[in-house]
């Protein structure tokens, strides 16, 4: 159970991000996630949409350099504790996390959900699953 992240390589400078979301938003593209990591010359956009193979061509037809790279989507209750509970889950199970951002539900959602990118989904998925950690899935997501 992954969803589909595209990392979209761009320059660090005025305007790119707002080429890119122009991209989006001109072709009915619903960003439900986004994470920006940066240096001084370019940057990652991580982002996760509600179609990301529409997104992914549209994104070679304006000429942007993307990956897609599958990840786990994980809500996360909005309890104190509800991401230390994931987090024991994994060191638990010795699954390393390699980087995560979050993001907020839909209208009838009780919390947050949480994007993991982590070397083994499937196990870190049928660990979280074994203890009763609700995972989401693409299509979740798209109907977000």
């Amino acid at each position: 159970m992954s969803i589909k992240q595209l990392s979209v390589f761009v320059e660090n400078k005025p305007g790119t991000l707002y080429g890119l979301t122009a991209v989006l938003a001109q072709n009915g593209i619903d960003m439900r996630a986004l994470s920006v990591a940066e240096t001084n010359e370019f940057g990652i956009l991580r982002i996760i949409v509600d179609d990301p193979y529409k997104t992914a061509t549209l994104l070679r037809e304006a000429g942007y350099v993307y990956s897609i790279t599958p990840v786990l989507g994980v809500a996360i209750p909005d309890v104190p504790g509800g991401l230390n509970r994931v987090l024991q889950v994994l060191t638990n199970e010795r699954i390393n996390v390699e980087y995560m951002y979050a993001f907020l539900g839909g209208k009838e959602s009780d919390g947050a959900y949480m994007i993991f990118r982590v070397a083994d989904n499937a196990a870190a998925a049928a660990a979280l699953s074994a203890r009763g950690i609700r995972l989401v899935d693409q299509e979740e997501i798209a109907a977000l």
